[in-house]
C-alpha cells in the first residue's frame, strides 16, 4: 500500500481537484510519469502547464490522478477557448485577459469568476489538445504508435492504457441545486440557469426544452379532454381539434428558437466562436497532412466510407426495417386472435386479453429500439466518420428512420389500411403508457438502486484503508469513478421526439395522448434531474448555441404531422359526405388543402425571426466592434512598419 496525497502536502501543491484521471491497472510507470511531465509541462514546451498529483493507490493497485490549475491558468485558458463573459455595460464579449476588469463579477484575485463547470471545459481542452511532437510510440508500449499533433489523451484511451477522464461533482453546490431541483415537490419552474451554470449549456438547452414542451403541452391537454369525453365515438368532430393541432406544432417550434436564442445569449453560448473541429478518437487511416491545418492526422479515402455507408449500412438499415414490419404483421395476428377470443368467451378476463397483444407489441418495440441503436453505433463507427458531427448525424438519421417505423407504422397501417380508429386509440393510449413506465424504470429507477448498492460497498472499502489523507475526497473519487458515464442527450431527446410524434400525428383520434405527455414529461423532470445528480458521472460542460440536428428532426416531423392529419380529415364522414359523387375531387381537394398548410407552415417559420429584435442588434453590434478591432489592429500594424522603415532609412 501507497500513500499519496497526504493532508501533510506542502501548500504549493494544494489545488482544488477538478478533474480525475484513472488509468489501466497494467499502466506501467514509465507511462504515467511521462504523461504527468507532459501536464506540467509549460506551454512553449508543449504542456498543458496544469497542476496534477496522485491520489491513494490501494490494494487493488488503482492508478489515479487529480488535475486542477492556478486562477491565472484557468483564465488564460478562458481567452484561449473563446468563452463568453458578461461586461459592467451590459454587453456579452470575449473574454479576455488583459481586459479582465471590464467583465462583469470580476474581483481581484479572480478566483470565482470563472464556474467550477468552466474550469473543467476548460482542463479538458487543455487536455485533449496535448499533442505528441518528438514522440514515436507511447513510452512503455512500443506497439502504440504516435504521430506529430496527434492527441495523446485520445491514443491512451483508445490504447487502453487510460480508462476514463471525469470531472468532480461539487458537493456543495451540487446538494443546493437538489434541494431547488427535485427534493422538493412544488409546481414551479425548474431553475435553469442553475442547471445550466452547473452542468452546461448542452444540459441546460435540454432541461429548458423539455420544461418547454410540457407547458407546450397543456393547451393541447386541455383542448382534448372535452373532445375525448363528448366525443367518445364521434371522430367527425375532431376535425376542429385537428387543425388546431397543425397551427400548435408549428407555432411550438418556432417559438422555441426564439427562446433559446434568448437563453443561449445570456449564457454566451450563441455568440461564442467555435474551434476548428478535431478528428475523432476513433478516427483511422494512413497518416498524412490535413490540407486546411497543415497537420499530420490520419486521412481515410471519403470514397471509401460511401461505399461502406451505400453497399453495407443502408442494406443493413433496410433489413432491420423490414424485421420491423414482419414484428408488425405478427402483432396484428395476435390481435385478431384476442378479438376472436373475447367474441368467443365475451368475459371480463376476455376483455383484459384485448390489451395483452399491444402491452407485448411496446415491449417488444422497445427492446428493438435499444438493440437497434447498439447496431447503429457500431455501424456509425465502423464507417470511420472524420468529424464528431458528422458521426452524430448519421447516427441520428440510423436511429430515427428506424423508430419511426418501428413505433408508427402499426399506427399508420391501423388508420390508413384497415381504418379501424378505435382499434387506433387503444394501440396509441397502449405504446404511449408502457414505453413511459419502461423508460423511467430502465433510465432512472433500476440504475439509481444498482447505485445506492454500490455506494455503500465503496464506503466500507474507503474506510478500511489505513492512510494519511482526505478520506472525504478519496471516498467521493472511489464513489464517482464507479458511477456510470452519462453518453449525453441522444437517448433524452429521442424520447421527447417520439411523443411529440405521438401528439402531432395522432391526437385528432385520441385527445388523451396529450395528458399521457404531459404527466410523463412532468415524472422525466424528476427521473433525469435523479440521475443527473445521483446515477451518473458529472459530464463535462459542452458549450451549446441551439439543440443542433434535433430541430431539423422535430420540423421533419411537423411535415409529417401535416400529411397524416390531412389524409385523417379526408377519411372523416364530415369531409368525405361533401365528395359522396368523386372520390377523385375529394382526393385534390385534400391535396391542395395540404400543400396550403405545408406553405402556410413554411411562411410562419420564414416570418417568425429564430431571434428577437434585441439579441440580433447586440450580435451586430458585436460583429461590427470586432471588425473595427481588426481594422485598428491592421493600421496600427501598418503604422509601426512605415516608423520602422523610416527610421532604417534615416540611418542608411
Amino acid at each position: 500500500m501507497r500513500r499519496l496525497l497526504s493532508k501533510s502536502d506542502p501548500p504549493d501543491l494544494e489545488f482544488q481537484p477538478l478533474v480525475v484521471i484513472e488509468f489501466a491497472k497494467h499502466a506501467k510507470e514509465e507511462t504515467r510519469e511521462w504523461l504527468v511531465k507532459k501536464i506540467m509541462d509549460k506551454k512553449k514546451d508543449g504542456g498543458s502547464q496544469l497542476l496534477i498529483k496522485p491520489l491513494v493507490i490501494s490494494n487493488d493497485e488503482e492508478f489515479i490522478y487529480i488535475v486542477g490549475g492556478s486562477a491565472k491558468r484557468l483564465l488564460l485558458g478562458a481567452e484561449a477557448v473563446g468563452l463568453v463573459k458578461e461586461c459592467i455595460d451590459g454587453s456579452m464579449k470575449p473574454f479576455i485577459y488583459n481586459n479582465r476588469k471590464e467583465y462583469k463579477d470580476w474581483t481581484e484575485d479572480g478566483d470565482d469568476f470563472l464556474s467550477m463547470a468552466e474550469c473543467q471545459y476548460i482542463i479538458k481542452y487543455e487536455l485533449d489538445n496535448l499533442r505528441a511532437q518528438d514522440e514515436k510510440n507511447i513510452p512503455g508500449y512500443p506497439n502504440s504508435k504516435l504521430y506529430p499533433g496527434k492527441s495523446i489523451f485520445r491514443r491512451l484511451q483508445t490504447s487502453g492504457i487510460m480508462i476514463q477522464v471525469f470531472p468532480l461533482h461539487d458537493k456543495e453546490e451540487l446538494k443546493r441545486l437538489r434541494h431547488q431541483w427535485y427534493l422538493r415537490i412544488k409546481l414551479a419552474f425548474q431553475p435553469i440557469d442553475q442547471i445550466q451554470h452547473y452542468f452546461g449549456d448542452t444540459l441546460g438547452l435540454y432541461f429548458a426544452f423539455l420544461e418547454y414542451f410540457t407547458m407546450a403541452l397543456i393547451p393541447m391537454a386541455l383542448i382534448g379532454i372535452p373532445y375525448y369525453f363528448f366525443a367518445w365515438e364521434d371522430y367527425d368532430k375532431y376535425v376542429i381539434f385537428a387543425t388546431f393541432n397543425l397551427v400548435w406544432s408549428t407555432v411550438i417550434l418556432e417559438v422555441w428558437k426564439r427562446l433559446s436564442s434568448v437563453m443561449t445569449y445570456r449564457w454566451g453560448s450563441l455568440i461564442m466562436k467555435r474551434q476548428f473541429e478535431e478528428p475523432r478518437p476513433g478516427f483511422h487511416g494512413v497518416l498524412g497532412i490535413n490540407p486546411v491545418t497543415g497537420r499530420k492526422e490520419p486521412i481515410y479515402s471519403s470514397f471509401k466510407r460511401q461505399l461502406r455507408i451505400y453497399l453495407v449500412s443502408v442494406p443493413f438499415v433496410c433489413v432491420c426495417l423490414y424485421l420491423a414490419s414482419y414484428v408488425m404483421m405478427i402483432y396484428f395476428d395476435l390481435e385478431h386472435w384476442a378479438l376472436a377470443y373475447h367474441q368467443e368467451q365475451q368475459s371480463t378476463f376476455s376483455s383484459l386479453i384485448l390489451y395483452v397483444p399491444s402491452i407485448i407489441y411496446a415491449v417488444v418495440i422497445e427492446i428493438m429500439n435499444r438493440i437497434y441503436k447498439i447496431a447503429a453505433e457500431l455501424l456509425t463507427s465502423w464507417e470511420n466518420h472524420r468529424l464528431e458531427s458528422s458521426y452524430q448525424n448519421h447516427l441520428v438519421l440510423k436511429v430515427l428512420v428506424f423508430n419511426i417505423v418501428n413505433c408508427f407504422s402499426s399506427l399508420f397501417y391501423i388508420a390508413f389500411v384497415m381504418c379501424d380508429m378505435k382499434l387506433l386509440r387503444q394501440s396509441l393510449a397502449t405504446l404511449l403508457i408502457t414505453s413511459q413506465i419502461l423508460n423511467q424504470f430502465v433510465e432512472a429507477l433500476l440504475p439509481y438502486w444498482l447505485q445506492k448498492r454500490s455506494s455503500r460497498k465503496i464506503k466500507k472499502k474507503v474506510k478500511s484503508l489505513n492512510v494519511d489523507t482526505d478520506y472525504t475526497l478519496l471516498e467521493q473519487i472511489h464513489l464517482e469513478k464507479d458511477m456510470d458515464t452519462y453518453l449525453g442527450t441522444f437517448d433524452d431527446y429521442l424520447e421527447l421526439f417520439l411523443l411529440f410524434g405521438y401528439v402531432s400525428l395522432f391526437s385528432c383520434v385520441y385527445p388523451l395522448a396529450a395528458i399521457f405527455a404531459v404527466l410523463n414529461n412532468l415524472t422525466e423532470m424528476y427521473s433525469d434531474a435523479l440521475k443527473m445528480c445521483r446515477v451518473y458521472k458529472r459530464p463535462f460542460s459542452q458549450p451549446s448555441a441551439n439543440i443542433g440536428v434535433w430541430m431539423l428532426a422535430f420540423e421533419t416531423m411537423g411535415i409529417i404531422a401535416v400529411v397524416t392529419n390531412c389524409t385523417l380529415l379526408g377519411m372523416s364522414s364530415q369531409v368525405s359526405g361533401i365528395f359522396e359523387d368523386s372520390k377523385r375531387d375529394l382526393i385534390l381537394t385534400v391535396a391542395a388543402i395540404e400543400h396550403a398548410l405545408l406553405a402556410l407552415k413554411f411562411i410562419l417559420a420564414f416570418v417568425i425571426p429564430d431571434k428577437p429584435y434585441d439579441i440580433q442588434v447586440k450580435l451586430d453590434r458585436l460583429e461590427f466592434e470586432s471588425l473595427e478591432a481588426l481594422k485598428k489592429n491592421q493600421q496600427m500594424k501598418l503604422s509601426s512598419e512605415s516608423l520602422t522603415d523610416d527610421d532604417d532609412a534615416m540611418n542608411s
